[in-house]
């Protein structure tokens, strides 16, 4: 969608060169503020592109439970040296 922005602009570029009196004014704003909205459409499929997936996402339980699982391992660890690997 936002490269038709970009085609937009480009044609009021074009059509701006061939008017005359405040038409040039107005297309070239109006080629700018498409040029604009292009870029903005541009970055935010680029950020959205590699975002994450919301469902990647671990849940507060879920990464509660792996630290509670991850302390114990360290408590056992530390109670027992012997089992300990090298």
């Amino acid at each position: 969608m936002h490269w038709l922005y970009l085609l937009l602009a480009v044609v009021f570029l074009l059509a701006a060169s061939k008017a005359a009196g405040w038409l040039v004014f107005l297309l070239l704003v109006a080629s700018l503020v498409l040029f604009i909205a292009w870029m903005l459409g541009w970055v935010s499929t680029r950020i959205s592109s590699g975002a994450r997936n919301d469902a990647q996402i671990i849940a507060p339980e879920e990464l509660r439970r792996l630290r509670e699982q991850a302390q114990a391992r360290k408590t056992a660890a530390q109670s027992n040296p012997t089992d300990a690997p090298p």
